[in-house]
């Protein structure tokens, strides 16, 4: 009786509460075999990010600005994989692929808000550089925290707001139309798609939280990094060495912004692109990175490749 009651209900005046996540179940029995790449780069950007921060940490020939915004940038790279690739394992070996409305919003929000901090830091990176090869005269000013500080304020509070304002707008929709969301997480696009009546705001605050973080930051990562090279190349070739740095954060930026864009427009352009092939993307975007940049800054970066052949030897030599 009451079964039937509730299918007797108008589709407007349910709500789903509950999503299943079925990322990759096209694929059948071979789904499973995710499992492996998955976790061995789960396992890597766990393992590398841990070693990279603790050479940050505990060596103080890393304790300048720039390692430390390196050291902020491997926090973000260890705890991004976290808030979705353990319950995606357990989804691939178990298909405990269910999860709450509360559940999605605080993975869209930690993802999203994590996330933001990878181009915000590039771009404190990049005007790291900027004042220590265009300015280095101003560089002991800049790094003090009375003055790092106004640098750092506003990003944070925008990255905050936005985040929160994205969320809690997608908590007020209306799920009617399914409860299954075809990814192994949830992303905010894939979230509000299944809402009843107008998400046009929706959309639009996504648009402008993607206009105001991801592409402001690149304008003045852009920016600051054009300014270093024009400097560089009015200095001659001594100076050569000094953007050594700052071609590590053009790598890693290329990589990011690549992955990024493609996941974001996925959703927003026509495109021929399989269901699988969106959700690989996606989940590139979000895993890639964390893998890749501690190993492109552990080779790149002099000073943290030397460090780290001291920890390992010293490792190495210990006594068993």
């Amino acid at each position: 009786m009451v079964m039937s009651s509730i299918q007797d209900l108008p589709a407007e005046n349910i709500s789903f509460t509950i999503f299943k996540l079925n990322g990759f179940y096209s694929l059948g029995e071979w789904r499973r075999f995710l499992f492996i790449p998955y976790f061995f780069m789960f396992v890597l950007s766990t393992v590398s990010n841990s070693i990279l921060i603790y050479l940050i940490i505990t060596q103080r020939a890393l304790h300048s600005p720039m390692f430390v915004l390196i050291g902020l940038m491997a926090v973000v790279d260890l705890f991004m994989p976290i808030f979705f690739v353990p319950n995606m394992l357990l989804s691939f070996l178990f298909d405990w692929n269910k999860i709450s409305l509360v559940d999605c919003l605080m993975q869209i929000f930690f993802i999203q808000y994590v996330g933001a901090y990878q181009s915000t830091l590039l771009m404190w990176m990049s005007l790291d550089r900027f004042f220590a090869i265009c300015r280095p005269l101003s560089y002991h000013n800049y790094t003090q925290t009375s003055n790092f500080l106004k640098f750092i304020i506003v990003p944070v509070i925008r990255n905050i707001l936005l985040n929160v304002a994205v969320v809690s707008l997608a908590g007020k929709l209306h799920f009617c139309m399914k409860n299954e969301i075809d990814h192994c997480f949830c992303e905010h696009m894939g979230l509000v798609q299944l809402a009843c009546g107008d998400t046009s705001t929706n959309n639009l605050l996504g648009l402008a939280t993607a206009l105001l973080i991801a592409t402001t930051d690149f304008v003045f990562i852009t920016a600051s990094y054009v300014m270093i090279f024009a400097s560089v190349m009015k200095s001659g070739k001594s100076s050569m060495k000094a953007i050594n740095t700052c071609i590590t954060h053009i790598i890693v930026i290329t990589f990011s912004l690549v992955f990024a864009l493609t996941a974001f427009l996925s959703y927003r352009i026509r495109n021929d692109f399989s269901p699988n092939s969106r959700i690989f993307i996606s989940t590139m975007y979000v895993l890639f990175p964390s893998c890749f940049n501690p190993v492109i800054y552990g080779i790149r970066t002099k000073e943290i490749r030397q460090q780290f052949l001291k920890f390992f030897n010293h490792v190495k030599i210990l006594p068993h």
